[in-house]
C-alpha cells in the first residue's frame, strides 16, 4: 500500500508537470508567430547597423524586414540573414546576423547577435571574425544583383574558415535575394516590349566525344597553375610570408590542374560519365537540380578538409549572376575515374549537384571560384581567389527570340508588402535530410540501448559478455557520438531550452541539430523509466572517456582511492550547487551563464579535441588524472548536467535494480563495490548518483561472490545430491564450504560387495 501511495504521488506530480510545460508552450505560441527579427532586434541599436539612424519600425512582410529611421526619414530596411536564406555553420546551428541595407542595395552595418559556433565561443575571438565579415559594410550588392560585379569576398580567418565563409555567404545571397524582389524600393520591373534572346538546351545531342574533343570546343573548361605562378601572386599581392612558403621547392611543379564541365547536360555527361552512371545521376537528379564534375590533380586540393568537419567545401565556390553556392557533402559524389577516351588519370574527381533553389541556369555563364590557401606564420592564412569561367557551347543550346511584355512595376507597388517569397524548405528539414545516415546510427544506438536496459537480467548473468557490450558501446560513444558526431550534450542546452520557454520557443532551433535533439528526446524518455543513469553512465561521451582510461589505468595497476563515506556525502552536492548557480545566473544572461558553463571540459575534451588554449586543456587533463585514481571523479562531484538530470530523474516511475533482504544489513558487498558509490551503506541506492552501471546488478545474480546467492547454490547443490541415486554403493557426497564460499565436494565409496 505504502509503495502504491509514493507511485501514485509521482504520476500526479509528473502529470502537473506535463500541464505546466504545455501551457509555457502555449505561451510561447505567440512569439513564435512574429519571426525571430523581432527577438534579435531587441539586442541591436539602430545606429549600429545605419549611421545616424535613431529607431526601427514596424516589422512587415515574410521574410519580415524592419524599417530604420533617422527621425521620419526612411534610411533603409533591417533584416535576419537566417529569415531569407541558410545560414548554417561549423555547429549545425544558424548564425544569425542582422543586416542594415539601404534602398540602393548597399550595406550599411551588420551586427552579430546569435551563433553557436564552439570555434567562435571558446577559441578564435569573435571580434577577429565580425572584423572579416564587415568587410562586406559598403558593398553596392544591387549591381552584384544586377549581374554587374561578382560576389564581394571576406577576409578568410584561420581555424574559422567555415564560420567566416557561411556568414559572407549568407550575407550576399540574402541581400540580393531581397533585392531582387522588389521590397527595399528598388526598381525591379523589365520594360516593356524587349526583345530578349532565350537559350535552351538541346536534349535531342547525345553524342559522346573523347577527352581532346571536349577540351578542345571547351565542353571542359580548365585551370593550370604551377607553383611558381602562384607563389608570384601571393608576392604581388603583399603576402610575402606566403609567398615565401611554396607547396614544393621546384616552382616548376604543377600545383593544380582544374577540370570543370556541367555533366547534367547530356552529351557532355555521356562522355564524362558513360551511360551507365549517367542514367543513374539523371534519376537521382530531383527537379530543378544541375550537376557538375569538378575535378583536380596536383599539389594544392580543391576539396581541401573543410568539408570534412563541417560539411563545406570551403575552397570552391560556384558563382553564377551575382549569387554563389558553396558545396556541402551531402550534395557530393566522389568519382574513381572520367569515361571519356583518354582522360587523364586524376588525384581527385567529385560529382557535385546544384541544388533546386540556387536557380541554377546552366546556359548561362558561370564560373567556379577556387581559393588558395597558404600559411602565413603561425595560425594565419593568405588566401588567393582564381576564377575559372565557363559557358555552354552553342552546340548544345538553341536560341530562340522573344519579347517579353513586364510592366514596369510602379512606385505605390513597391512601397507596398511584398507578396511573401517562395518559402525554401525550413533549415530544419535540410539538417535532417543532410545527416540521415548520422540520424540512423544514433537511432540504431539508441535502440540497442535499450535492448541492453530490457535484458539486462539475461546480460549480466553472463559477465564476461556484458563487460565487452559495456566497453564496446563505451567506446562508440566516445569515437563516434563524441568525437566524429560531435553529439555531446552539455548543461548549455538546459540553460537555453528554459530560456526559450520564458523569451520566445522556437522547435525550429532545437530540431536544427538532429543529433542532439535525439539525444535529449531519449535522455527525456529515459528519464521516466531509469532516471539519468543511461545518459551519464553509456551516452555521455566525456563519462565514457573517464571509465575508459580508468580502465586503462587499473590494468597498469595504479592504485584506486576509496573516498570515504562521509566525505563523500559531501563531496557530490558540490554539483548541484554549480547547476544552480549557473541556471540562476541564465536567468539573469544567458551568455553569462554559457561561458561560466566552462566548468564543463566537454568542449575541450570532445568538441575541439584539446585544441584549445592551455588554461582549458590543463583544466580538462587535470579532471581526467583525477578520474584514474577516482572512477568518474567529475561525474560524481562537479557535472552540472548530471545534477540538471537528476532532479528531473526522480520522477522515474519504475525500479529496476533489484535488492536482497541482506543488502546493507548485514551484507556490504555491493556497496563497497559501486564504481561511483552510489549505494548506501544500509544497502539503498541512490538513484540521483547511480550511472546504471549494473555492476551490482552482476552481484546480484552472481552465486560465487553474493552471500545470498552463495546460500541458494548451496542449499540447491545439497537437494541434487540428496536426490541423485548413488551407484556402486556411493555414499552421497559431502560438501565442505571454504572460506571463500567455493565448494569442494568429496566422495566416499562404500566396499564392494565381494558376492
Amino acid at each position: 500500500m505504502y509503495q502504491a501511495a509514493i507511485q501514485k504521488n509521482q504520476i500526479k506530480r509528473l502529470l502537473r508537470g506535463l500541464v505546466a510545460l504545455c501551457i509555457a508552450i502555449l505561451l510561447a505560441g505567440p512569439s513564435m508567430a512574429t519571426g525571430q527579427l523581432s527577438t534579435y532586434l531587441q539586442k541591436v541599436q539602430p545606429q549600429e547597423i545605419f549611421p545616424g539612424a535613431t529607431r526601427f519600425g514596424e516589422v512587415i512582410g515574410d521574410p519580415p524586414i524592419a524599417p530604420v529611421f533617422r527621425g521620419d526619414s526612411l534610411l533603409g530596411y533591417a533584416y535576419l540573414n537566417s529569415d531569407v536564406t541558410s545560414s548554417v555553420g561549423y555547429s549545425g546551428k544558424p548564425i544569425h546576423v542582422v543586416v542594415g541595407i539601404d534602398p540602393k542595395g548597399v550595406v550599411r552595418g551588420l551586427k552579430l547577435v546569435d551563433h553557436k559556433e564552439p570555434i567562435v565561443l571558446i577559441g578564435i575571438p569573435e571580434a577577429k571574425v565580425v572584423a572579416s565579415v564587415n568587410a562586406l559594410i559598403g558593398k553596392d550588392l544591387g549591381r552584384v544583383s544586377a549581374g554587374a560585379d561578382r560576389p564581394p569576398q571576406v577576409d578568410i580567418v584561420s581555424g574559422a574558415t567555415v564560420t567566416v565563409l557561411v556568414m559572407g555567404d549568407s550575407i550576399v545571397r540574402s541581400s540580393v535575394k531581397l533585392i531582387r524582389s522588389g521590397r527595399l524600393g528598388m526598381d525591379a520591373g523589365m520594360a516593356a516590349g524587349s526583345n530578349t534572346e532565350i537559350r535552351k538546351l538541346d536534349l535531342d545531342k547525345t553524342d559522346t566525344s573523347d577527352w581532346r574533343t571536349l577540351i578542345g570546343d571547351g565542353s571542359v573548361r580548365s585551370l593550370r597553375l604551377t607553383v611558381g605562378e602562384v607563389s608570384e601572386a601571393f608576392r604581388q599581392a603583399g603576402q610575402l610570408a606566403a609567398a615565401g612558403r611554396p607547396e614544393t621547392h621546384n616552382p616548376g611543379d604543377r600545383f593544380i590542374d582544374l577540370f570543370v564541365a556541367p555533366v547534367s547536360v547530356p552529351a557532355i555527361g555521356r562522355s564524362l560519365l558513360g551511360d551507365a552512371r549517367y542514367e543513374q545521376m539523371r534519376h537521382k537528379l530531383k527537379p530543378g537540380e544541375e550537376a557538375i564534375i569538378v575535378a583536380g590533380d596536383g599539389a594544392y586540393s580543391f576539396k581541401g578538409s573543410g568539408y570534412v568537419r563541417g560539411g563545406i567545401f570551403d575552397r570552391i565556390e560556384l558563382l553564377q549572376e551575382g549569387q554563389g553556392l558553396r558545396f556541402r557533402d551531402r550534395y557530393h559524389t566522389r568519382l574513381p575515374a572520367l569515361a571519356a577516351v583518354e582522360a587523364p588519370r586524376l588525384r581527385e574527381i567529385a560529382l557535385f549537384v546544384i541544388p533546386a533553389e540556387f536557380d541554377f541556369d546552366v546556359t548561362a555563364p558561370w564560373e567556379l571560384q577556387l581559393l588558395v590557401q597558404r600559411s602565413a606564420g603561425g595560425r594565419e592564412k593568405a588566401v588567393l581567389p582564381y576564377n575559372l569561367g565557363y559557358t555552354l557551347p552553342d552546340a548544345y543550346v538553341s536560341v530562340e527570340t522573344a519579347t517579353v511584355q513586364a510592366p514596369r512595376v510602379s512606385a505605390a507597388e513597391q512601397a507596398a508588402p511584398a507578396d511573401p517569397i517562395a518559402e525554401e524548405q525550413p533549415l530544419w528539414v535540410k539538417m535532417w535530410d543532410m545527416n540521415r545516415l548520422s540520424v540512423a546510427v544514433t537511432v540504431a544506438a539508441v535502440l540497442v540501448l535499450t535492448l541492453i536496459f530490457f535484458f539486462q537480467d539475461w546480460l549480466v548473468k553472463r559477465p564476461a559478455l556484458f563487460a565487452w557490450v559495456r566497453r564496446g558501446y563505451l567506446l562508440f560513444t566516445l569515437v563516434w557520438l563524441g568525437w566524429y558526431a560531435n553529439a555531446q550534450l552539455s548543461v548549455v542546452n538546459v540553460l537555453t531550452f528554459f530560456n526559450s520557454l520564458m523569451t520566445g520557443f522556437h522547435w525550429e532551433f532545437f530540431l536544427s541539430a538532429p543529433l542532439v535533439f535525439l539525444l535529449w528526446g531519449s535522455v527525456a524518455a529515459a528519464l521516466l523509466f531509469w532516471g539519468r543513469g543511461p545518459f551519464c553512465g553509456w551516452l555521455c561521451p566525456f563519462g565514457a572517456l573517464q571509465e575508459l582510461t580508468n580502465n586503462v589505468a587499473r590494468l597498469l595497476k595504479v592504485p584506486q582511492v576509496r573516498v570515504p563515506w562521509g566525505l563523500h556525502e559531501r563531496l557530490w552536492p558540490i554539483k548541484y550547487i554549480i547547476f544552480l548557480g549557473l541556471f540562476g545566473l541564465s536567468l539573469y544572461s544567458l551568455a553569462l551563464a554559457e561561458m561560466f558553463s566552462e566548468v564543463e571540459p566537454f568542449k575541450t575534451a570532445i568538441i575541439l579535441k584539446f585544441a584549445r588554449e592551455w588554461p582549458f586543456v590543463v583544466f580538462a587533463l587535470t579532471v581526467l588524472a583525477a578520474g584514474l585514481f577516482i572512477e568518474r571523479f567529475y561525474c560524481r562531484y562537479l557535472c552540472p548536467l548530471g545534477a540538471a538530470l537528476a532532479i528531473p530523474g526522480r520522477i522515474r516511475m519504475f525500479e529496476w535494480l533489484k535488492r536482497w533482504p541482506e543488502c546493507g544489513s548485514p551484507c556490504q558487498r555491493c556497496a563497497k563495490e559501486c564504481p561511483v558509490q552510489s549505494i548506501h551503506p544500509e544497502g539503498a541506492i541512490n538513484v540521483n548518483e547511480c550511472i546504471y552501471c549494473m555492476h551490482c546488478q552482476e552481484l546480484y545474480h552472481d552465486d560465487q561472490r553474493c552471500p545470498h546467492m552463495i546460500q541458494v547454490r548451496l542449499k540447491r547443490e545439497k537437494f541434487m545430491a540428496l536426490s541423485t541415486p548413488t551407484s556402486r554403493g556411493e555414499v552421497p557426497s559431502k560438501t565442505v564450504v571454504t572460506h571463500k564460499g567455493a565448494p569442494i565436494r568429496k566422495t566416499e565409496t562404500a566396499p564392494e560387495n565381494p558376492v
